[in-house]
C-alpha cells in the first residue's frame, strides 16, 4: 500500500504564493505518474497538474498554466505544487494522487489509484 499526505495549505491573499507538498510512504516504488487535483464546494474534483516518474513530462489544466508548477523529488518520495499569482477562484481542497498503472500524467481522476486526504487552500480577494 501507499500513503499520501499533503501539507502546505493555508489562507493567503490574491497574488500570493504557496507551495504544497505531498509525501509518499509505503510501497512507493509502485508510483509512477503523480498529480494534483482540487475540489471547490459544490463542484467536481478537477485536474490541476501532473508529472511522470522522471519529472521530464508535466501536464497542466489551462486555468493554472503559467502560474502553477509541479515537480517531484523521488529521493524524498515527495511531489510539490508551487502556486504563484493565486486567485480567489483557486480556493479549494487540493488532493495529491498517484498511479501505479500509468507513467504519463493523465487528466482523469479514475486513472489514479492512491489519494491523500487533502489540504485546504483559501485565497481571499
Amino acid at each position: 500500500q501507499v500513503q499520501l499526505v499533503e501539507s502546505g495549505g493555508g489562507l493567503v491573499q490574491a497574488g500570493d504564493s504557496l507551495r504544497l507538498s505531498c509525501a509518499a510512504s509505503g510501497r512507493t516504488f509502485n508510483l509512477y505518474a503523480m498529480a494534483w487535483f482540487r475540489q471547490a464546494p459544490g463542484r467536481e474534483r478537477e485536474f490541476v497538474g501532473g508529472i511522470n516518474w522522471s519529472g521530464g513530462t508535466t501536464l497542466y489544466a489551462d486555468s493554472v498554466k503559467g502560474r502553477f508548477t509541479i515537480s517531484r523529488d523521488n529521493a524524498k518520495n515527495t511531489v510539490y505544487l508551487q502556486m504563484d499569482s493565486l486567485k480567489p477562484e483557486d480556493t479549494a481542497v487540493y488532493f495529491c494522487a498517484g498511479s501505479w498503472l500509468y507513467n504519463s500524467p493523465r487528466y482523469s481522476s479514475q486513472d489514479y489509484n492512491y489519494w491523500g486526504q487533502g489540504t485546504q487552500v483559501t485565497v481571499s480577494s
